[in-house]
C-alpha cells in the first residue's frame, strides 16, 4: 500500500499568479507530494504556433504520473465525470477556459453555475488554476476590460469555495486561505520544495 494519502489534500485548492510566476509547477508538485497518481485537466487549445509551443512544453514536463484530459469548454463535465478520491485533479488553467468561452460567446453566468455546482459535487480532490489579471494597466479595449472582469469575479468565486488559496509570485508560494487540513506542517512543505527544486534544476540541464 503506498503511503501517500490524497485524502490529506483539501477538497478544492485555487492556485493563483502572473504570467510565469511558477503556479502551474507549485499545482503539480502539490498534488504529487500526496497521490499516486492525478488528472491533468487542459483548457489551452493550440491556436497559433506560440500556444502550441507552450503545450508542448507543458506536456513534455508531465511524467508518467499525470493522465491528460484536454477540455476547453466542457470543464464542469469533465470535473464531475473524472474527480475520484483517489486521483487529484488538476485544472490548467481556469483563465483559457475563460477566454474559450467568451471566444465562442457563451453564456457566462451560466458556465460559472455549473462550474460551481460541479466542483461542490466532486468525489475527489481539486486543484484549479488561475491567472491574476487586474494587477497590471488597465486593458485598452472594451473585450480587454470585460475579460479583465470577468475573470477576477471567476477567480472571487473559486476563492470562496476553496479551503485553500495560495498566490505565486516567482516561484514562492503565498498562502491566501487555508480552512482545513491539507498538505501543511514540516513534511507536505518540505515534500513539495523538493520537487519545484527538482524541477528547477532540470530546467537548468536543458537550457546549459
Amino acid at each position: 500500500m503506498s503511503s501517500l494519502d490524497a485524502g490529506n489534500l483539501p477538497p478544492l485548492t485555487l492556485v493563483l499568479g502572473g504570467a510565469r510566476a511558477g503556479k502551474s509547477r507549485y499545482a503539480e508538485a502539490f498534488i504529487e507530494a500526496a497521490a499516486d497518481g492525478g488528472t491533468y485537466c487542459a483548457t489551452a487549445e493550440a491556436g497559433d504556433g506560440e500556444m502550441a509551443a507552450r503545450i508542448a512544453a507543458h506536456r513534455a514536463r508531465r511524467s508518467a504520473f499525470w493522465r491528460t484530459i484536454e477540455a476547453p469548454l466542457a470543464l464542469a463535465e469533465v470535473i464531475s465525470a473524472e474527480s475520484r478520491p483517489e486521483r487529484p485533479l488538476l485544472v490548467d488553467c481556469l483563465t483559457l477556459w475563460l477566454s474559450n468561452l467568451m471566444h465562442a460567446e457563451t453564456p457566462l453566468d451560466a458556465a460559472f453555475t455549473s462550474l460551481r455546482a460541479a466542483l461542490r459535487d466532486a468525489a475527489g480532490p481539486v486543484v484549479l488554476v488561475a491567472n491574476e489579471v487586474g494587477l497590471g494597466l488597465v486593458p485598452q479595449t472594451r473585450l480587454g476590460r470585460d475579460f479583465r472582469d470577468a475573470a477576477g469575479r471567476l477567480n472571487q468565486e473559486m476563492a470562496a469555495l476553496a479551503a485553500r488559496v495560495v498566490f505565486v509570485a516567482a516561484g514562492l508560494p503565498l498562502v491566501l486561505k487555508e480552512s482545513c487540513s491539507s498538505l501543511r506542517g514540516a513534511a507536505g512543505d518540505e515534500a513539495i520544495s523538493t520537487r519545484l527544486l527538482r524541477c528547477a534544476r532540470n530546467d537548468g540541464k536543458r537550457s546549459g
